[in-house]
């Protein structure tokens, strides 16, 4: 198939058929949040224990991703969709076992394979979308993809709490509630696979001007807003997964919000919702005022509603901490988009460098479960809000670093 030109007209259909990759893996992810105050029960395990969930989930972006990287290069971005689907569908379908025998190491081996098929599909979709039109508006395609990406989050802890929550409400938490939200959902994501196989997308790639020297000759590692930019992936990553993975036993708190299990989990598709908001809002933002300044204010406003959840109680501590979510929203697609200027034909690895630093959602919530073993639940939430000090920096500072010369010209 030749390769299509970024910037022309016609994308917005292919687009449009691009965002439901994002609303799957959204969905996918935030089961996390109920699957793991479920696990916990289940199984009886301590904090630290339960966010083990989340380091194999998504420590399969750091293993993952490199490969990744290279495969999309060998075998381009749609072949790439197909595989990482794949993939995914099999470790959904690993969780029927997993529940079947109760071992709780073989549900973190399912978790492994399923974000190792997320990991390929972020690493194809998200440049994919990035270089599907012009690149002054690539923060805003993000935005936009990722207020679908939302939605999915939004709607996945509703799917839990009704199959899995909902069906234990009168009964000790058994690992086998687990089985038939996920063979649903790997139903899904076979028809989707399915149907990518048949549509007939553009296959397209990153420019190359004649005056653009080799990607043999340059590295991603001379690129230090790339580097900057994925540890702000690793720590924002980290601060919004933390605090989704500990909202449910949060709310349940006797001082905080006095909710069973069931009414915790739906209240977490809000905190999900209020990033479906943000990254609408964000799309339309970022068109209008420059990214960066953008994400610095997301993340200072992100750090004064932890520490206000942090500091009091009731309703005021369970909103402003949903709050946070709404702040969250914009950052995961400005940072990408600041981060992968200028890369040319190192934006394949740029972007599995990036989708490596995911792995900030393995580590932070392990620190944050070490605090709230140590301490309790709500001083644990001070974790993520010095992730955001960072993000803060690199939106100011580290993302102004200077572009190669040599893809600097890169436009539609």
């Amino acid at each position: 198939m030749p390769k299509a030109a970024p910037g022309k007209a016609g994308y917005h259909a292919p687009f449009a058929v691009m965002t439901t990759l994002f609303f799957i893996w959204g969905f996918i992810t935030a089961l996390n949040d109920i699957l793991i105050p479920h696990l916990k029960a289940a199984f009886e395990l301590s904090y630290t224990q339960a966010m083990l969930v989340q380091f194999c989930f998504f420590g399969a972006y750091f293993l993952v991703a490199p490969f990744a990287g290279k495969l999309i290069e060998r075998i381009g971005y749609l072949k790439g969709i197909i595989t990482g689907l794949s993939i995914m569908a099999t470790g959904c379908l690993l969780f029927y076992p997993a529940a079947e025998l109760g071992v709780y190491g073989l549900f973190l081996a399912a978790l492994f394979i399923l974000a190792s098929g997320i990991t390929i599909l972020q690493v194809s979709a998200n440049p994919y979308v990035a270089i599907l039109g012009p690149q002054n508006t690539a923060a805003s395609r993000l935005n936009l993809a990722q207020a679908i990406n939302s939605l999915g989050h939004t709607l996945g802890p509703l799917f839990g709490a009704l199959l899995i929550f909902g069906a234990l409400q009168e009964t000790t938490a058994d690992a086998t509630a687990v089985q038939l939200p996920y063979l649903i959902l790997a139903g899904f994501i076979i028809v989707t696979a399915c149907t990518f196989k048949m549509l007939h997308l553009p296959d397209v790639e990153a420019p190359h001007p004649e005056n653009e020297i080799s990607s043999k000759d340059d590295s991603i590692w001379r690129h230090p807003t790339l580097l900057f930019g994925a540890l702000a992936i690793f720590l924002y990553v980290g601060a919004e997964v933390s605090i989704g993975s500990f909202l449910v036993n949060y709310f349940s708190e006797d001082h905080i919000g006095q909710m069973s299990e069931h009414q915790a989990g739906r209240m977490v598709s809000y905190y999900w919702g209020a990033a479906m908001i943000g990254r609408f809002v964000g799309a339309a933002l970022t068109r209008f005022v420059p990214p960066a300044y953008v994400l610095a204010s997301n993340a200072l406003l992100a750090i004064c509603m932890v520490l206000i959840s942090v500091f009091s109680e009731g309703d005021l501590a369970v909103w402003s901490i949903i709050g946070v979510g709404f702040f969250n929203s914009i950052m995961f697609p400005t940072i990408f988009s600041l981060a992968i200027r200028g890369l040319g034909p190192l934006t394949s690895r740029g972007s599995g460098l990036l989708c490596q630093a995911i792995v900030g959602g393995a580590i932070i919530p392990l620190f944050q479960g070490l605090a709230a073993d140590n301490f309790n639940v709500q001083v644990s939430f001070l974790v993520p809000a010095l992730a955001y000090t960072y993000i803060t920096w690199y939106a100011l500072s580290g993302s102004k670093q200077p572009v190669s010369k040599s893809y600097a010209g890169i436009t539609s």
